[in-house]
């Protein structure tokens, strides 16, 4: 979720001088309390260079020289993609599949945080203005030039028209304006923004789609364009940019990917990446059968919880696998509660009005938060590799609000918010002023079995107050469906991804007319002005956070963010997941990081098996 149900970390700077004002936005290098000290001891490589051969604007990568062929095959939890559209994807598996089609004109340096060029050559910032030099001589994979038409197509008609999934559309204004872009030349565009805006550069990451092949399905309109690049896609039909191509999709079983063999990225050589032929992401239906295909050896990569840690960790000498400790989760997991007091179209309230009262009143929310033992989830679920979360920001941001502490579970405070809310208990059983019985329904995405378990605990948490919680696995596409449109749910445990460099990626689910404004979710075009108190706060802060310049001017203001949702409650925090991930020892060039993960640059990744 950029927050989105996915949000894609941007990637790395070839030097390029920006403005100071600007750059003192992207702090020179990430906090040491989050490398851990395994990461710290890897020889990273060198930033990528430019290399122009034949009249084409290659990026050189400057990690060591490995060899052509094999795969690497990955495991992911669930359905499978939901869509190979890279502009319309809302759930972290899609995104992660178009992630793997589709570049961007930038990324981020995993290691520094720095903003870097992709499909840019290079660009410059000179206060509002962003000028953009696109490489020369890249190629879409039908053999058609990457030109600033498709930039232009891609924002202009995409982006600003808030096509597919418009959360990109929402971080990119400013004070309500969308910036402006404009074509200088075939391979220059610049973009304008109203006002100096911090987060701008980092928004550039936005996969660039081809024109030519995108503009005859954006031209019917969106709901044309939500259906296309459907899993029903034949993938030889698929035109695009990355590493690597897709080449087959069986439905619940794999999404085959394979080297793109004109991409525009080479080594030291001058040999065109990536170095392996195929990447396969297996499909699998719990962690359960992930571990198990880990151990036949069916996948190469596998992120190890709870119990398997140790267990993996002693094997790993004489094992055929090393182990990486990557940090906090870069992510956030959470119990949203619904405070939508509005009725649709045919005037029937999407929560019913008792339920609506109880979560509407800060105090009952207090409960909740005072009554779930994250100790307890800590060392039983996540077996100590987690720690407790109490903050919308994740452990490893550089704008964590450090005066947030949190507390232990304490039912004493919790029962205490609950008379003061004028709640009664009988015999165990948990009634309002009024009589009724409080009893609610709990949802979470089935086969997620980390979040199964924890909204597990959080209905005894929860019962130990005498509420009574049905809880409810749903397939993931129907639980987003009612946080999103539909609205009729009560609480949810969810997660969402982010961005430890940058909370406007968050501004989607904190303004109150944010896509995934979970807890308060307006429907599309909602005109009436019916934020609570807070809200506005938020809505202000999110504004003055993106036109601040510096670090030290932005961090007050969103501590202050953090200070509200702590305190009114409506989304409670959990705790936030150690990373820690094996990987076959035959895979070289693995340079993992706490910002980018462990196989963020796989087209350099390559196999030998004579040096494991």
């Amino acid at each position: 979720m950029n927050k989105v149900f996915s949000l894609i970390l941007i990637l790395v700077s070839l030097g390029i001088l920006l403005k100071a004002c600007i750059r003192q936005d992207i702090p020179q290098s990430f906090p040491e309390r989050i490398i851990t000290r395994e990461l710290r001891e890897i020889n990273y490589p060198d930033n990528e260079k430019n290399i122009n051969l034949n009249g084409v604007d290659y990026l050189q990568s400057q990690a060591p020289v490995g060899k052509f062929g094999g795969e690497l095959i990955i495991s992911t939890i669930g359905e499978g993609p939901k869509t190979f559209n890279p502009c319309n994807t809302k759930d972290a598996t899609s995104s992660a599949m178009a992630g793997m089609l589709y570049d961007g004109l930038v990324t981020t340096n995993p290691v520094t945080g720095d903003v870097k060029p992709l499909l840019a050559k290079e660009f410059s910032v000179n206060g509002c203005d962003y000028v953009i030099n696109l490489r020369k001589g890249i190629k879409w994979t039908d053999g058609k030039p990457i030109t600033a038409e498709d930039v232009m197509y891609t924002y202009n008609e995409i982006v600003f028209k808030g096509l597919g999934n418009p959360s990109a559309m929402d971080a990119m204004k400013v004070e309500g304006k969308l910036p402006v872009i404009q074509k200088l030349d075939d391979y220059t565009v610049k973009f304008t923004t109203p006002k100096p805006f911090a987060p701008f550069l980092r928004q550039l990451s936005y996969p660039i789609v081809p024109k030519h092949y995108f503009k005859p399905y954006s031209d019917k309109g969106e709901s044309v364009f939500n259906a296309f690049l459907s899993p029903n896609t034949p993938p030889a039909e698929i035109i695009s940019s990355g590493a690597f191509m897709l080449k087959e999709y069986v439905p619940a079983q794999r999404v085959v990917f394979v080297r793109n063999p004109d991409y525009y990225k080479i080594n030291l050589n001058d040999n065109k990446l990536p170095y392996l032929n195929k990447v396969v992401y297996m499909i699998v239906g719990d962690t359960n059968n992930e571990i198990l295909k880990f151990e036949a050896k069916e996948i190469d990569v596998l992120a190890l919880r709870g119990s398997n840690v140790a267990r993996y960790k002693i094997r790993e000498p004489e094992s055929d696998y090393v182990i990486y400790n990557l940090g906090p989760d870069t992510g956030t997991l959470f119990l949203v509660i619904n405070l939508n007091n509005r009725k649709d179209k045919d005037g029937k309230p999407y929560v019913n009005p008792i339920k609506h009262k109880w979560f509407a009143n800060r105090d009952f929310r207090a409960s909740i938060d005072w009554a779930l033992d994250r100790k307890n989830m800590v060392q039983n679920i996540a077996l100590g590799i987690a720690e407790p979360l109490f903050t919308a920001e994740s452990l490893n941001s550089i704008f964590l609000n450090k005066y947030i502490k949190g507390h232990p579970c304490d039912l004493n405070v919790a029962e205490e918010s609950l008379k003061k809310a004028g709640f009664i208990n009988r015999e165990g059983k948990l009634y309002d002023a009024d009589g009724n019985r409080v009893e609610f329904d709990l949802y979470t995405n089935a086969g997620n079995l980390e979040r199964e378990a924890v909204g597990v605990m959080i209905k005894q948490d929860l019962e130990n107050l005498g509420m009574k919680v049905n809880f409810k696995p749903v397939e993931f596409n129907s639980l987003v469906n009612k946080l999103t449109n539909t609205h009729d749910w009560d609480m949810a445990v969810m997660g969402l991804t982010g961005s430890p460099l940058e909370p406007h990626d968050g501004k989607n689910v904190w303004t109150s007319s944010g896509s995934l404004h979970m807890f308060n979710q307006r429907p599309a075009n909602y005109k009436i002005d019916d934020r609570l108190d807070w809200e506005k706060e938020i809505d202000e802060i999110f504004t003055k956070g993106a036109l601040k310049l510096s670090f030290d001017e932005r961090k007050p203001l969103y501590d202050r963010y953090q200070t509200i949702i702590y305190n009114q409650k409506p989304i409670i925090y959990l705790y936030s997941p150690i990373r820690i991930t094996a990987i076959r020892k035959k895979f070289k060039n693995v340079f993992p990081t706490s910002l980018g993960g462990l196989i963020y640059n796989l087209d350099e990744i390559y196999i030998d098996e004579d040096k494991n």
